[in-house]
């Protein structure tokens, strides 16, 4: 399995000249590639092979006096930048032919040396190393202090130096290493995502919604504004920029942060793990739309998704038309209809629910079914017919 691990770097003036080279070189090898294969769509040309761009654009470019200056920088570098444009083509081709699942892809875009993010990658062959004093060698830039926060399980097969909106270096390692088991445990639970509580477990713990972003609103904004006020092109607004994308980051920090030790918490103590199929993209699209970015559930699951594959645990998705609001627990009788602010409600049969629990143990329930139905067989409770003057929406609607 593959694993990115992620260490600041402290780059000194002289290396963060030599990035800022780097990332411009890369950037121009990209973007020459692109103009390179539109001119010859234009034209009516044949699609121009990986390798004869890579002549083109980078072999014979260096030779001119327009580009002699990409000799400056490593030339894996460039390799890299013409690779992600070879990527992002078929990915591009893929979506066209059906190939490729999810929403269409829109063909590659040339990129901006105004773009607040730039990175570079180095493969194998560039011969990067750690060195003996912690530091990482990079070719043509030198020896970048690095911020080690736990040991690389092996040897990385390549690593990403990234420089984000806030002006902070990265060094994103990739590392092939096998998975980790865990003490195996009997407990398995079922996870309702929500505002008001981040998440409620099935056996009756509630985890409090942070809600990052609301709380530094008000920062925020005035950061904001003094950004606003700043003339267009200054370095007044340049530095203003920053502190407006440094408030934000902390921000993601903070929420990536708390992603990351309650996943790892609910897979250490859990050996299956049930968790609803939400659309946040359908959601993100409603008035609700801030409170659902703030509150982060896909990097949540998705957290939940590679650690469970990484220490041998079993993650569920439910279905997210599965009705665990509605649905009784005890006798499995949905009721009519249970707008939002129906809390807790009690079933006919007389059981007494709390909404979200209640949703949680359903969507445990559900989550098992899945997991030990083998023979393709019915073994959720059925589900009575909705009324006819119900409101709804279709499954596409979202």
């Amino acid at each position: 399995m593959q694993f990115r691990y992620n260490f600041r770097l402290y780059p000194t003036p002289g290396q963060r000249a030599a990035l800022a080279k780097a990332f411009g070189c890369a950037r121009v090898v990209f973007n020459d590639g692109l103009r390179t294969r539109q001119d010859a769509h234009a034209a009516g040309l044949a699609y121009i092979s990986d390798g004869d761009l890579s002549k083109q654009v980078i072999t014979q470019a260096k030779k001119t006096p327009e580009r002699a200056w990409l000799c400056d920088v490593s030339a894996v570098v460039l390799q890299q930048a013409l690779a992600d444009l070879n990527t992002a083509y078929r990915n591009f081709f893929a979506s066209l032919t059906g190939k490729r699942k999810g929403p269409k892809i829109a063909p590659p875009r040339f990129q901006s040396k105004r773009d607040r993010r730039q990175a570079i990658r180095f493969t194998k062959n560039a011969r990067f190393q750690v060195t003996a004093g912690g530091k990482l060698r990079l070719p043509k830039i030198g020896d970048v202090p690095v911020r080690w926060s736990r040991d690389l399980p092996s040897q990385p097969s390549s690593v990403t130096v990234i420089k984000d909106a806030a002006g902070r270096y990265f060094a994103s390692f990739v590392v092939e290493t096998g998975g980790e088991s865990l003490p195996a445990t009997a407990t398995e639970v079922g996870i309702d995502l929500g505002l008001t509580h981040f998440a409620v477990l099935s056996d009756g713990r509630k985890i409090d919604n942070p809600r990052f972003l609301r709380r530094a609103e008000r920062r925020l904004k005035k950061a904001q504004q003094a950004l606003s006020r700043k003339a267009k092109g200054s370095a007044n607004r340049k530095k203003a920029a920053v502190k407006v994308a440094r408030a934000h980051a902390r921000v993601a920090d903070a929420r990536r942060d708390f992603a990351h030790k309650l996943s790892t918490k609910i897979i250490r103590d859990n050996q299956a793990v049930m968790v609803e199929d939400l659309s946040v993209k359908g959601l993100a699209r409603t008035r609700l739309a801030k409170s659902v970015h703030d509150a982060g559930w896909g990097q949540f699951t998705a957290m939940l998704a590679y650690k469970a594959a990484r220490y041998g645990r079993t993650l569920v998705r439910i279905d997210r038309w599965f009705p665990s609001s509605k649905l009784c627990s005890a006798c499995g009788t949905a009721a009519e209809s249970m707008p939002l602010h129906v809390r807790s409600w009690s079933c006919l049969c007389g059981a007494a629910h709390d909404r979200d629990i209640n949703a949680a143990k359903n969507i445990l329930a559900a989550g098992r079914a899945d997991r030990l139905n083998a023979c393709g067989g019915r073994v959720r409770p059925s589900i009575a017919v909705a009324q006819a003057d119900e409101t709804g929406s279709h499954r596409g609607a979202a």
